[in-house]
């Protein structure tokens, strides 16, 4: 894609984003919370099944290895399953605004993993810098300010619930990394087969059958599976190809505007200073991690460059 093309793809990318927490808060009108999971994720498995089938159907570039299996059975555990999950009940006690900010915290959690998980991966003092800033974010957006009683308890709860999703994510990212070469989409069919497979059960067990959802719900869920889960995993995959995955990064600074945006005009939430400026930290953090990551990749190439003379 042209640069242009690619910040259109980003902003598309960023509007869906921002869009999906708006689609959580009205489907919970109607749905209970894994039933939400449950129906976005195996709507999701099946369009991105039938996509990768078209392309050919390849996973793997190579044989794989004895452990290839659990792997993805973790990845998709940790990237569906488990956050999705944790995001829809989350959001029952905080707004959608505060989930899709708590969900920008995921980059800053890949950086300690990837250090201690990834080979070769350094720290450096800008990114230990920025993930002290970018966590005094989260610390600030944990604050309960003001809460008391039962509204405090949930609201704990709710906000923990979110950052446990960011840690999820984070953690499937680093399990990822540890793949052989494989096909993205084909990845993302299989996780979601996956989680799929292991979460309508679930849901049944622990909510009963998902009843009789009004339209509104039922149109939130559906646009969940078909473009928040589905379109933007394709949309990923085609800016990561094009421009490359710190391009890609961006998209942790614009969707939270959207979200919060969103949240504010249609459902009027209130934005809270709190939440401004836990997110400002939260970025300012991002930022100079992700300034660390340039650097050092910068560096790697000089190095590799022939010498001159």
């Amino acid at each position: 894609m042209a640069p242009v093309k690619n910040w259109a793809a980003l902003l598309l990318l960023s509007v869906i984003g921002g869009g999906t927490f708006l689609g959580i808060e009205i489907a919970l009108r109607g749905l209970t919370p894994i039933w939400v999971a449950a129906i976005r994720i195996s709507l999701a498995a099946i369009v991105m099944l039938v996509i990768w089938r078209r392309m050919g159907g390849r996973l793997f570039e190579r044989p794989l290895g004895p452990r290839t299996g659990t792997m993805l059975l973790a990845i998709s555990l940790l990237s569906t399953v488990v956050p999705f999950s944790l995001i829809s009940w989350g959001q029952q006690f905080v707004t959608s605004g505060f989930a899709s900010v708590a969900l920008a915290s995921t980059a800053l959690i890949v950086s300690p993993l990837a250090y201690f998980f990834v080979p070769g991966e350094d720290m450096g003092v800008r990114r230990a810098a920025g993930m002290v800033l970018g966590f005094s974010g989260v610390v600030i957006l944990i604050n309960p300010s003001g809460a008391v009683g039962p509204t405090l308890v949930g609201s704990l709860a709710g906000k923990l619930a979110c950052l446990s999703a960011a840690a999820c994510y984070a953690t499937s990212s680093i399990i990822v990394r540890r793949l052989p070469e494989v096909n993205p989409i084909g990845l993302v069919a299989v996780m979601l087969s996956i989680g799929a497979t292991l979460i309508v059960p679930a849901a049944f067990v622990i909510s009963g059958p998902p009843g009789q959802p009004g339209a509104q719900a039922l149109t939130a869920v559906v646009l969940l599976a078909l473009l928040s889960t589905g379109g933007s995993n394709m949309l990923g995959v085609l800016i990561i190809r094009s421009a490359g995955p710190t391009f890609m990064a961006y998209s942790n600074y614009l969707t939270p505007v959207f979200a919060v945006v969103f949240g504010a005009v249609i459902l009027d939430e209130i934005v809270t200073r709190q939440m401004l400026w836990g997110f400002a930290l939260v970025a300012a953090g991002l930022a100079m991690a992700q300034s660390h990551n340039r650097a050092a990749r910068a560096a790697n190439r000089s190095a590799e460059l022939p010498a001159e003379g």
